[in-house]
Order: structure tokens, then C-alpha cells, then sequence
């Protein structure tokens, strides 16, 4: 196993590379506010981030990663455009592996450039590429974009499209909904009883927790309304179902995907930036055609993305994490900018895995 020393050794080099490419260096503190995670992620970010608390500051977390740092330094007084890469150590709790690690350290590159997206979205990957050149890895790429644009396009409700997009990086859920608002499969059992009676008390629902009855009513007025609304149609469906299989090469996913709006017409913005990126791509001298696309890719790992994501995997070794994963987070910018916002994209690597590798191939 590679040495402290190694790594940081490893990580400095890797950060001299990016400053070549015009970044600035960043160092943002170990201790990050727990009120701004918590209000991104939900509580569900405390069972794999170690949190303390003070008098005057209040919860802090360790820092879980950069990027949301990152973006909150560069929203409050960032110049444009703006290139940034930082090394150090991020923390997550292992409540169920113990073989990984709790404490490593992260090298990144973040982009924050309005001008030409697809352009940044090429200057990440392939200097990732170039950082990792020589490694026994997979590239992976995907859009999550083009599955954002497909639910949000959706001729349904609103309120139906919201609880899709909530579910989004949760796939066995999402397409448990899917079936349900198509009228292939019923709702969860009782809710037909409860929606008949008059109000919660007429079947004996006791009166716990801290919602009132009012909140309760509302609720189950806007369910009714849910059951009354027609269902999702079967061509969106067989659309939807298509582009969530799109596993190919990126010239060829794009020929896919370009049939697939056909019947999903509100896919094709999307689909034309993924085409601006493959010429990106193919200009800063990737090969594309050798380059995996997964329409699906990203979904259960990368919620703070928005358009394209990628990660490079160590070929037989399925045991590792990701050797660095990255993508575009613009809705990122605009949740932290108060009211700003800018396109952004960046991605992380893992030099102790770098380094590991190394070591087993040699």
C-alpha cells in the first residue's frame, strides 16, 4: 500500500499539472458549516459525514468533499471565468465496509465558465484522461441532463413530475412511480379507503405526530386529484424505458437517443449539447468512438449533477471506488449564488488509488 508521503507527493504533482492549465489554488477549511449540507442533501448526509458542534459556530462537519466549498467561495466573490484545483484530505463515515477508507485525500479541478460549456465540459475530461494516461481504467461518461429534460418534458402534472425528479437518483423508486403513474401497478395498499372517506378520522386514523388535520386534508385532496389524472402514456413510457437502456459508444448512443426523441421531442436541447460535446471531445483529441455513454450513468452516485458526468474505474478491479468522477453542477451555482449563477463543471481523483494500481500492475 503506498505511503502517506507517496500520496502527497503524488497529489502535489497532480495539483502543479492543473495550475499549468491555468487554475488558481484553493484550500478551503477542514471544518465546513453542517447548516448548508443539511439543507442540500437532507439529514441523510449525517450517516456519512462525522459532525461536531461548538457554542459560537454551531454543527460543523469534516469536510465531506470540495466542490461545495468550492462553489460558495467562488459564488461570494469569484472572477469570471475561473479555473480552481486544491489536494487535501475529505472524511466519510463506514458504517457497512470497512476495507475503505474513512479519511483520504481528493485532488480536483473545477470550471466555471459561462461562454462555452461543452468546450469546459472536454477541458475537464481530458485532463483527467491525461492525469490517469497509462492506467489499466474504463472511462464511463453519461448525461443526467437528457433524463432531467425527458421527466420535466412529461405531458402529466406537475406535482407528478416533481415526485419523479425527487426520486431521480433513487432508480427502484423512480420506477416504481413510473409504473405506478402509468396505471401499470396500484397504489400502496389502503390509500383507496383513506382517499373514499370523508376525512382521516372517519376511518379511524388516530390524530399522532405533528401535522394538523388541515395538513392532513390537503394531502389527501391532492392524492385524490393524483388518482383522478390520466395516465402517462404508453409511447412516453416505451421513450422513457429506451433512453434509460442507452448503453453505447458516443457516436452511436447519440444516433440512439436521437430516434428515442422522436417520441420524446423534449430531449433534444439536451441532445444537442451531448453533440457539442463529442465534437469537444474529439478537439481536444479524445477518441470518442472508443468512449462508453450511459444514458442511466450517474444516477445513483452524483446527485449534486446536472449534465454530463464521467468516472474512470480500474478494470478488474470492481472492489475499488472510482479513480476520479466528475461532471456539470450548474443547479449547484444556483442554489449557493443567492440569486447568481454560472455554469460550472470539475471532478475529483483518488491518488492512493492512482498509486495502488500502480503497484499491482508493476
Amino acid at each position: 500500500m503506498p505511503s502517506r508521503s507517496q500520496i502527497l507527493t503524488r497529489a502535489a504533482m497532480m495539483r502543479v499539472r492543473f495550475e499549468a492549465a491555468g487554475a488558481q489554488i484553493v484550500d478551503p477549511p477542514l471544518l465546513q458549516p453542517a447548516e448548508t449540507l443539511l439543507d442540500l442533501y437532507g439529514e441523510d448526509i449525517r450517516a456519512r459525514a462525522y459532525v461536531t458542534s461548538d457554542a459560537l459556530r454551531g454543527e460543523q462537519m469534516l469536510r465531506p468533499d470540495f466542490t461545495l466549498p468550492v462553489v460558495q467561495m467562488h459564488m461570494a466573490n469569484g472572477a469570471e471565468p475561473a479555473r480552481y484545483t486544491y489536494s487535501g484530505e475529505v472524511f466519510r463515515r463506514q458504517e457497512h465496509d470497512p476495507e475503505r477508507s474513512n479519511e483520504y485525500v481528493q485532488v480536483g479541478y473545477e470550471v466555471f465558465d459561462r461562454d462555452n460549456p461543452a468546450g469546459a465540459d472536454a477541458e475537464v475530461f481530458s485532463l483527467f484522461a491525461l492525469q490517469l494516461s497509462g492506467l489499466p481504467l474504463r472511462a464511463a461518461t453519461g448525461d443526467i441532463g437528457i433524463l432531467t429534460a425527458a421527466v420535466q418534458g412529461m405531458k402529466t402534472t406537475e406535482r407528478r413530475k416533481a415526485a419523479l425528479m425527487r426520486h431521480l437518483w433513487r432508480p427502484r423508486r423512480f420506477r416504481l412511480l413510473i409504473e405506478r403513474f402509468a396505471g401499470r401497478k396500484p397504489g400502496p395498499e389502503g390509500r383507496d379507503a383513506l382517499l373514499d372517506a370523508k376525512g382521516p378520522l372517519d376511518i379511524g386514523v388516530p390524530m399522532i405526530g405533528k401535522r394538523r388535520a388541515s395538513e392532513i386534508e390537503a394531502r389527501i385532496d391532492a392524492l385524490r386529484e393524483d388518482r383522478e389524472t390520466p395516465p402517462i402514456t404508453d409511447t412516453e413510457l416505451a421513450g422513457l424505458e429506451t433512453l434509460l437502456n442507452v448503453r453505447e459508444t458516443m457516436p452511436f448512443a447519440l444516433e440512439q437517443l436521437r430516434d428515442v426523441a422522436v417520441d420524446l421531442p423534449q430531449i433534444a436541447p439536451a441532445l444537442d449539447r451531448l453533440e457539442d460535446r463529442v465534437a469537444a471531445l474529439q478537439t481536444r483529441g479524445v477518441d470518442v468512438e472508443r468512449l462508453d455513454f450511459e444514458a442511466a450513468y450517474g444516477r445513483t452516485s452524483m446527485e449534486y449533477y446536472d449534465g454530463f458526468v464521467f468516472g474512470f474505474y480500474a478494470e478488474g478491479r470492481p472492489d475499488l471506488p472510482p479513480i476520479a468522477t466528475g461532471g456539470r453542477y450548474d443547479a449547484l451555482t444556483r442554489q449557493l449564488g443567492n440569486g447568481a449563477e454560472i455554469p460550472a463543471v470539475g471532478g475529483v481523483l483518488r491518488p492512493d488509488l492512482m498509486l495502488e494500481i500502480e503497484e499491482a500492475t508493476q
